[in-house]
């Protein structure tokens, strides 16, 4: 089989069609891991000082904690990465979010620092796992013209599910020390929702095709197209351009390998630095935003919630206004502005922070116009990741880069910050604070120099398959 050669017309059919009620349904339905994403970590956020209470635990512990859900969310997308590749996106898809839903559950009834560690380990597996399945299926399922504005609006989701986490913690906190545990079965609950949803959801037909499986993938696109004759839309006419692709059922971690570092070594680069820098800089302010407004500022804890909300508002938008610039002006020079506005204005911002110059309001409108712009740069880091590697390898390729990225840039972060603000000096913690605009300032010079302007451009256009057969 691994000789055989196919012929398909399947990316250039998907890339030819209008917006359709299909398209709205992948968003929904796969979208969700991130809103997923930002109510698991904003409910550790927000929730901290009674998490820290109810189960004496040092700010460090809680730090701690924190790196353990993304140590998890490292080795569960380098696992599950790896099958999505093999075993195709759905079946991974469904698997990863029944293991966030298993483990976030598990976490309302940690009993000490080990079990909250574990349990929160494990809850990031999946939330992992799902970036690699997820963000792979979307770029193969959305036409090429909307896929910068739809994914860093999916991506961008993250924010909405901070808000729910920031406005449930308000509430979960007024009714007692112990009701913090309630707050995680949110996720369990709003996960088991959308599993049933993800039933409708096909498999990619891109996927498919380098599997032996055309009539499958071209039964699919046959479907979506029919359904969209159905309620009135028009599908461009005409003959498409046709693919000849060699049968694999998998790709070697040596071929992968040389992929990465031989063929694609500016690409790697590109992504080495801007998943880096982007897991640095979140992670450093938004794990211990509760804990700055704590011990520098003393607001009370049930009331952090209230300077998450316009925080998570302004990380919201960005990707939403600024995510057809993507598209229309570009993935380089957008990329380039946003990872350098933010660093500059997180310097800024860290700056007034360090001499005492700003209110716990002014602080949150600082970090909201930053983080307007940051968003915006971090949803587009994980687009560029599936983009401009082959399709072949584009879930495995997406885990990697997250895994290092988040290890790099973010596992110890939290921990890090933790320990800084433990210090009690507002310099010290300013001191992170540039460590976290220099590495956005360098990822704006490694894309500037090295970037790939993939707007608009079918996926194999951007990155050959490396089954291609002429």
């Amino acid at each position: 089989m691994s000789n055989a050669i196919v012929e398909t017309d399947i990316p250039a059919r998907l890339d030819r069609l209008p917006w359709s009620r299909f398209h709205t349904l992948v968003v929904v339905a796969l979208g969700i891991t991130w809103v997923l994403d930002g109510l698991e970590v904003t409910l550790a956020g927000t929730l901290v000082a009674a998490i820290r209470t109810g189960l004496r635990l040092s700010n460090a512990d809680v730090g701690l904690a924190n790196s353990a859900y993304l140590v998890g969310a490292v080795c569960g997308a380098l696992y599950f990465g790896r099958r999505a590749d093999r075993l195709g996106r759905k079946k991974l898809f469904l698997v990863t979010l029944s293991v966030y839903m298993a483990f976030t559950a598990a976490t309302a009834l940690s009993w000490d620092l080990a079990s909250l560690s574990l349990f929160r380990f494990l809850t990031g597996a999946g939330i992992g796992g799902e970036y690699a399945a997820i963000n792979s299926a979307i770029q193969e399922l959305i036409p090429a013209r909307y896929r910068g504005r739809t994914d860093l609006a999916i991506n961008g989701s993250f924010w909405l599910g901070a808000l729910l986490g920031a406005a449930s913690s308000i509430v979960v906190l007024q009714a007692g020390p112990q009701a913090w545990r309630l707050a995680f079965f949110v996720g369990a609950l709003l996960a088991s929702f959308i599993f049933f949803l993800r039933q409708w959801i096909p498999e990619s037909p891109r996927w498919l095709m380098t599997h032996h499986r055309v009539d499958e993938g071209t039964a699919i696109v046959d479907s979506i197209e029919r359904g969209i004759r159905e309620r009135g839309g028009e599908i461009e006419s005409g003959a498409v351009p046709r693919a000849r692709l060699h049968v694999r059922r998998d790709t070697p971690l040596r071929e992968v390998a040389l992929t990465l570092f031989r063929l694609y070594p500016r690409r790697t680069a590109v992504a080495i630095s801007l998943m880096a820098a982007q897991a640095f800089f979140f992670n450093a302010i938004f794990f211990t935003y509760p804990l700055v407004h704590n011990d520098f500022f003393h607001v009370r804890t049930d009331q952090v919630g209230w300077y998450v909300i316009p925080f998570a508002f302004g990380n919201l938008c960005g990707p939403l206004v600024l995510g057809r610039l993507f598209d229309s002006v570009g993935r380089k020079p957008m990329i380039v502005l946003t990872y350098a506005l933010s660093g500059i204005l997180l310097a800024a911002g860290g700056a007034l922070f360090a001499i005492g110059a700003i209110t716990p309001l002014g602080q949150t409108a600082a970090w909201t116009v930053v983080f307007f712009f940051a968003s915006a740069a971090a949803s587009a880091a994980y687009l560029t990741v599936g983009e401009i590697f082959p399709l072949e390898i584009r879930a495995l390729a997406i885990a990697v880069f997250f895994a290092i990225g988040t290890g790099v840039g973010g596992a110890f972060t939290p921990w890090l910050f933790g320990a800084l603000i433990g210090t009690g000096s507002r310099g010290i913690v300013f001191l992170g604070y540039l460590c976290g605009a220099a590495l956005m300032l360098g990822a704006a010079v490694i894309q500037w120099s090295w970037g790939v302007a993939a707007e608009r451009k079918s996926l194999e256009s951007v990155a050959r398959p490396l089954t291609f057969a002429d």
